[in-house]
C-alpha cells in the first residue's frame, strides 16, 4: 500500500517500467508464447493501477476536508 509521496513516485515508476516490458514481450513474442510471464505482468500493473488509485483517492479526500 503507497502510504506518501514518494511511494507514490516510485510506484509510477515501476508502473512505467512493467509496462514497457510488457510491451517488449509483446513484440518479441506472438500470441501464445510466454503467457504467464505476460499474464503476470498484466497482474502488477494492475495492482499498481489499484494502489495508485487508491492513494489518489485519500489525497483528494484529505484536500476536501481541509479548509
Amino acid at each position: 500500500m503507497i502510504a506518501n509521496v514518494d511511494q507514490y513516485y516510485k510506484a509510477q515508476e515501476e508502473l512505467r517500467q512493467l509496462e514497457e516490458r510488457l510491451q517488449r514481450l509483446q513484440q518479441k513474442y506472438p500470441l501464445g508464447s510466454k503467457g504467464f510471464t505476460k499474464a503476470g505482468i498484466r497482474k502488477m500493473i494492475a495492482r499498481l493501477h489499484e494502489e495508485l488509485a487508491l492513494y489518489e483517492g485519500e489525497q483528494e479526500t484529505h484536500q476536501a476536508d481541509s479548509p
